[in-house]
């Protein structure tokens, strides 16, 4: 029962983190903080930062501290690490000891100057809206043993949810405004022949023929065209003309 109320605890705090942020990033910032306190104890410092990954967009990055961020920029320097792998493959990566781990030996030499040593790397669960991980870094080597890595993981699961409402969210607003972007340019697009057969005295299909030539004449997209015409009518008597 108590694993039970502990996690209904967390689940509430990790929902009022995200009804409180203006938007994924805020989200995952507030996250990676309250992250880095639970796992900061005794002046044993952790440092964590959130990978996020969407189709054709870059990174975006939310941090507990600059330093978090500066360690996570090693890897996308690379293009790789234990971190980007978990987001990647959605496995649990876990490097005890950086300084004895072959597998990314860039990334490890530089990381190793950096002064990390240990690194976690746990995937969020994030049903195929976008992959994202946890990273999680230690100056100290061997710093999360079984147990702690087990109640990370069952952190990050709690937090799957909210992310990927979230992620969700972003996607809605962003298709909103493809769209509210789209209509303007095509109101935009509607007006212009309008102007022209206003000045031309021509038909609707000779304007349209007209701003299309215009268009391609000029080398210049018709939305951008037809944007331009009705911004010159707007300021005052019409300097745009078109003969027949």
């Amino acid at each position: 029962m108590a694993d039970n109320e502990t996690r209904g605890a967390a689940g509430e705090q990790l929902q009022d983190l995200l009804l409180n942020s203006e938007d994924i990033t805020g989200f995952l910032n507030e996250f990676s903080r309250l992250m880095a306190g639970n796992l900061s104890r005794g002046g044993d410092e952790g440092w964590c930062a959130v990978t996020l990954l969407r189709e054709r967009k870059a990174a975006t990055v939310a941090s507990s501290s600059e330093r978090a961020a500066e360690l996570d920029e090693i890897q996308y320097g690379f293009g790789d690490g234990p971190c980007l792998t978990a987001a990647r493959e959605q496995k649990v990566v876990h490097v005890p000891d950086i300084r004895f781990n072959y597998q990314w030996p860039d990334y490890k030499d530089a990381a190793v100057r950096s002064g990390t040593r240990s690194v976690l790397g746990v995937p969020f669960d994030l049903q195929g809206e976008a992959e994202a991980g946890l990273d999680i870094y230690s100056d100290m080597p061997n710093r999360y043993d079984d147990e702690a890595i087990a109640a990370i993981r069952q952190e990050v699961l709690l937090a799957s949810k909210a992310l990927q409402l979230a992620v969700r969210l972003a996607k809605h607003r962003e298709t909103a405004a493809d769209l509210g972007a789209a209509v303007r340019s095509r109101a935009t697009i509607d007006l212009a022949p309008g102007i022209i057969m206003n000045q031309s005295r021509c038909s609707q299909e000779e304007a349209i023929g007209i701003l299309t030539a215009a268009s391609n004449h000029r080398n210049v997209k018709l939305r951008d065209l037809a944007a331009e015409i009705v911004a010159a009518v707007g300021k005052g008597p019409a300097t745009t003309h078109f003969n027949r």
